[in-house]
């Protein structure tokens, strides 16, 4: 699969039609006339899905993210697109505009409840102390709230602006990617055993919060699971382990082990809520089988590096050092460092050793739109014309 559709066409065409898609999605218009199901999408996440959120409520983001797609920094945790901006691509939508952005968001086909650091539990500290963002689950979800109301409240008025028509939480997708900061945000301190016992919480939220959205009126759910932070360059630089946790790929096999866990638990948590709401479509996506495949066998896909940071410092084999994250630079010990990025993200998984690269987020983006990893069948091609990625 071809990672790159557009690298036998030239530059100015590429430039073309990148410029033609930032003008539909930033219009609020649908990419194409094509039939879905679906006509708007409300995502609820952390950084691997938040297209901005954080960012407009907490500025600093700088190049090099964003280098690769938009060829500046845009609010995303990566150097181009996230999944999420490739399934609205898919449904012929355009971005979804973060729900805390006030300026240049349109929210007629949907809104992005993500931010950057977000868990699914009520954080117990600051952001300024420990760097969790303080829009945790349960306030994006009060937030989804507000915004309906605010919708029911503005069509009565008859003053309807870039909101949808108040008939559009029926006909949505409603989907969540988040709960890898409740896992890993503990692990050094607690360790895996002390993380395990609170993950019983925090899908019990998850599926709390898909009730919640049921009584607004959403009938299908996409659940993204947890991926395989064993193999993530920032945790195989920092947390303990020894050559023996090593699988053959070079990613830790007792966390994974425990991401295993958590996704079961998930998993059954979905079936119980499904029989709850049994006119509903809750669907567990599993997107960790897709990204585990591709940090252990980069170049079956088209890639170069699995467990290899694009953007990062380090003399290890990760290219990620703690002390000095994607873009900065500081002086350590008397020597300026700076971390940078590669030339090439498109030959990796991981963009800077936590997040992955346009190309992974791509790569699994197909495979998703693909219905394999939908349990239940979920049959989203019938009830779209899935556009091709580009």
């Amino acid at each position: 699969m071809d990672i790159r559709p557009w690298k036998n066409y030239s530059a100015t065409f590429r430039r073309v039609m990148v410029a033609w898609m930032l003008f539909m999605a930033i219009s609020g218009r649908r990419l194409c006339d094509c039939k879905c199901a679906f006509e708007a999408i409300f995502n609820f996440g952390d950084s691997n899905s938040d297209t901005g959120g954080f960012y407009a409520a907490f500025p600093a983001e700088s190049l090099p993210y964003g280098m690769t797609y938009f060829r500046k920094p845009v609010g995303r945790a990566t150097d181009g697109r996230l999944m999420i901006d490739f399934l609205a691509q898919a449904l012929g939508l355009p971005f979804l505009s973060p729900y805390l952005q006030s300026i240049g968001s349109d929210y007629r086909h949907g809104a992005n409840f993500a931010t950057l650091a977000s868990t699914v539990l009520l954080p117990k500290t600051s952001l300024f102390v420990t760097g969790v963002s303080p829009f945790s689950l349960a306030i994006q979800l009060n937030q989804m709230k507000q915004f309906k109301s605010k919708v029911d409240e503005s069509h009565t008025k008859g003053i309807f602006g870039k909101l949808p028509p108040q008939d559009i939480f029926g006909k949505s997708l409603y989907t969540f990617y988040i709960g890898q900061n409740d896992f890993t945000g503990n692990l050094s301190s607690l360790g895996i055993e002390g993380v395990k016992q609170y993950l019983p919480q925090v899908v019990a939220q998850i599926a709390g919060t898909i009730k919640d959205l049921y009584v607004l009126g959403g009938r299908t759910f996409l659940v993204l699971n947890l991926a395989p932070v064993g193999c993530y360059p920032a945790f195989l630089a920092e947390l303990p382990h020894n050559r023996s946790d090593l699988d053959a790929f070079g990613c830790m096999v007792s966390y994974n082990n425990a991401v295993v866990d958590y996704n079961n638990m998930l998993k059954a948590a979905l079936t119980q809520t499904r029989q709850a709401i049994p006119d509903a479509s809750v669907i567990y996506v599993d997107t960790h089988a897709v990204l585990l495949d591709l940090f252990q066998h980069p170049i079956s896909h088209g890639l170069k590096y699995g467990t290899r940071a694009c953007c990062g410092y380090g003399a290890n084999a990760y290219n990620f050092d703690p002390k000095v994250y994607c873009g900065n630079t500081k002086v350590i010990n008397g020597s300026t460092l700076t971390a940078t990025a590669c030339g090439d993200p498109y030959n990796y998984v991981s963009w800077d050793g936590i997040h992955a690269t346009e190309a992974a987020n791509k790569l699994t983006a197909y495979a998703i739109l693909n219905g394999s990893y939908f349990d239940p069948p979920f049959p989203l091609h019938q009830l779209c014309d899935l556009q091709p990625l580009v």
